[in-house]
């Protein structure tokens, strides 16, 4: 199936923004009818509506436990995620010929029309809904007071106008369902963003997750999972089709040939510790499956299922997204064979708190005291997980604990006896109408170790993170703590076998930053590094990426050899997507020895060799003087004040190349200076002061 052009995303985009105000007006309408933040029920209530005013009461007290909106505002866009959705869900269905009647025989939407009427249902989409719910039971459950609210009349026909502008080739598309919820998110994504809150727990996935480009997902699938294919199979067919992977002039896969990985693809496992709504599991499912087909000799059911089964594995804090993502799986595989029952996928939410008494984890440990901690310190991880997520890997112990540590041998049956205990529903079990426990599930995948882990990282500055994220990272990864994106790259290793690899979507900056200095050669010393391919701005179509600096890279778990080279391509001139796609996909591999790096000014990573017999360092400092923030406060256009007896010239960033410039600031120097002894304010740069030069804005043209 193809991916969704830009004509078509927009148009998706326009319909969910526009959905999600028409859905919460709607359920908000809903709700006042049925008195729900009422104290008192309206004597007008029916004894049905009483009752399904109760349950939503008690939703509304269960959602807003903790968090930092009333329970009553997450109750409303509950209200109205499950009531667009389960309509959106039913149109995917129903345009792949996959809406399946109780009887087993597919229906259009035009067939629920006159079928809602014969069955009691209020329009076709409630019929549409029900027989989905048959299908994956715990996506549209008709015990979810949130589906048993009643739109309005009016509320209901505006849904339905808008989803009839959605293009029929958006539920075709092999990513349609995976931008839904990135659109779905991206209003209350720039009210998270504008708040100047930090961001933790609910306000997590809004944030930090971005829908993955088509291209860089196969860019990174076909250049690791299909190098290793066409490394053992160079005259399969399947080769051919990987339009993304990319060769040596010896003919020889760019990223290498991965001789650790297992020599059959059954024993391969493919993890997304970040899946968000799916877009890597889909595509390596295709992969996976086609590889199976050639390999075993399976038809394309039973190598589907056993992909699902043996090959695919993810985690997502978002159990939202954790649903979308088995749901794109299912679809996936059920426009390969038709509708069938499926495996259960090993997919997980790995957000779900634990709500154990700290007493209870301690008896498992039967008095032994290095267990007892070890089972504290992983109650604490998971009661954290709406804000650790993957981060929390079970086995992994901090060195200064190591030698107190047990085995995760020992400590892994006790870990599943407290977890099982815990009545956290697992989202995807629910969707397949299985009763499987989520926080064991995702304990166990958390544990495990893959062949490959493919992802794009989630993005957040530390000046964001709330408590429990920033403490957690200067815990666990203290050299990569500046960004939660650095620290899941050390995360993204943990996951991998010995000799696995992890390619990711990451941003740019650690590779030359100074305050990543120490963890870059670290990974220069210790990871093989096959592929990078250097995007820098632009490297989305969608606008919530704006300002993102990306590489995708490859790399492997297992220290370098001597004269390892690592493929290279700088995309980063191109200033539109189909210009850096085109320079990666045509251009021929830059190769640098990974050795040579170290070597480098601060082992920054460059795509071509460093001369470092004379550096810019030689005649240029790079500064920054007063932070954005701090220049609000202590800073004036020198032109507002009358006086300028208590304040200090200021030379800042010129905004154009010109003789003279950058010298319109002046600064409260004395009350700068005691905000920086107290710890509120930064001033950098003094050492520049009173001296002559050039100065150049350290930004895109470099305006000096």
């Amino acid at each position: 199936m193809p991916s969704l052009d830009p004509i078509l995303r927009s148009a998706l985009e326009k319909a969910v923004v526009e959905a999600r105000v028409g859905a919460e007006n709607a359920a908000l309408a809903a709700l006042d009818v049925l008195a729900v933040k009422h104290p008192r029920a309206f004597a007008t209530l029916t004894k049905e509506q009483r009752t399904l005013r109760n349950s939503l009461r008690a939703k509304a007290r269960q959602l807003g436990s903790g968090s930092r909106s009333t329970g009553f505002d997450l109750l409303v866009e509950e209200v109205a995620y499950v009531q667009w959705h389960r309509m959106l869900f039913a149109r995917f269905l129903a345009e792949n010929d996959l809406l399946m009647h109780p009887t087993g025989v597919a229906v259009t939407l035009d067939d629920c029309e006159e079928l809602a009427a014969e069955e009691g249902d209020d329009d076709r989409w409630a019929t549409a809904a029900r027989y989905a719910s048959s299908m994956l039971p715990g996506i549209f459950s008709p015990d979810d007071p949130s589906i048993q609210v009643k739109f309005s009349p009016e509320g209901r026909a505006a849904l339905e106008a808008v989803l009839g502008t959605i293009p029929v080739p958006v539920f075709t598309s092999d990513d349609g369902l995976g931008w839904v919820y990135q659109f779905w998110q991206s209003q209350k994504k720039k009210e998270v963003s504008g708040s100047g809150r930090k961001i933790e727990k609910l306000d997590l996935a809004a944030y930090s997750q971005l829908f993955t480009e088509d291209y860089m997902v196969r860019f990174l699938l076909e250049n690791s999972l299909g190098a290793w294919w066409a490394a053992r199979h160079p005259d399969s067919p399947l080769v051919k089709s990987f339009k993304h992977l990319r060769f040596r002039e010896d003919n020889t896969p760019a990223a290498g040939t991965f001789q650790r990985w297992p020599e059959k693809t059954a024993e391969v496992s493919v993890m997304d510790p970040c899946c968000g709504s799916g877009h890597f599991l889909v595509v390596a499912f295709d992969m996976l499956r086609r590889m199976r087909m050639e390999e075993e000799g399976l038809n394309e059911i039973v190598a589907s299922d056993a992909v699902i089964r043996d090959n695919l594995f993810a985690l997502e804090i978002d159990p939202r997204c954790v649903q979308i993502a088995a749901f794109a799986l299912a679809l996936a595989a059920w426009r390969i064979g038709g509708y069938r029952e499926l495996p259960l996928p090993n997919i997980a939410c790995s957000g779900t708190p634990v709500y154990g008494q700290p007493e209870v984890w301690r008896r498992l440990a039967d008095g032994d005291a290095n267990m007892e901690r070890t089972l504290e310190r992983l109650r604490s991880m998971f009661a954290n997980a709406p804000d650790l997520g993957s981060l929390i890997d079970p086995i992994n112990v901090p060195l200064r604990e190591r030698m107190f540590a047990p085995d995760y041998g020992e400590v892994s049956p006790l870990l599943r006896d407290v977890l099982e205990k815990e009545t956290a529903n697992d989202p995807v079990a629910a969707a397949f109408g299985s009763a499987a426990l989520g926080v064991a599930r995702a304990s166990e995948l958390l544990a495990r170790r893959y062949t490959l882990v493919a992802t794009n990282v989630p993005y957040l500055a530390r000046g964001k993170q709330g408590d429990v994220l920033r403490d957690f990272l200067e815990l666990r990864h203290s050299e990569a703590k500046a960004d939660l994106a650095t620290a899941f790259v050390e995360r993204c290793r943990s996951f991998c076998s010995r000799g696995g690899t992890y390619a990711l979507v990451t941003p740019q900056n650690w590779m030359f930053l100074n305050s990543y200095r120490s963890f870059r050669a670290r990974m220069l010393r210790e990871q093989t590094w096959c592929l990078v391919a250097r995007l820098g701005e632009g490297a989305f179509e969608s606008s919530a990426a704006a300002g993102a600096f990306v590489s995708l890279l490859i790399m492997q778990e297992q220290r370098p050899a001597p004269n390892n080279e690592i493929s290279g391509w700088d995309a980063s001139e191109a200033r539109i997507v189909n210009d850096k796609k085109s320079l990666i996909l045509n251009r021929e591999p830059l190769a640098v020895t990974q050795g040579s790096q170290l070597t480098n000014p601060d082992s920054r990573v460059s795509l071509t060799e460093i001369d470092a017999s004379t550096l810019l360092a030689s005649y240029a400092v790079s500064l920054q003087g007063i932070s954005p923030a701090d220049l609000s406060r202590y800073g004036r256009f020198f032109w507002e004040m009358s006086v300028l007896a208590q304040w200090e010239f200021w030379a800042g960033s010129p905004g154009e190349t010109r003789s003279y410039g950058g010298r319109s600031r002046v600064l409260r120097w004395k009350r700068l200076q005691e905000a920086v002894e107290a710890g509120s304010a930064y001033a950098r740069g003094t050492e520049a002061w009173g001296r002559e030069g050039v100065a150049v804005g350290q930004m895109r043209a470099l305006p000096s």
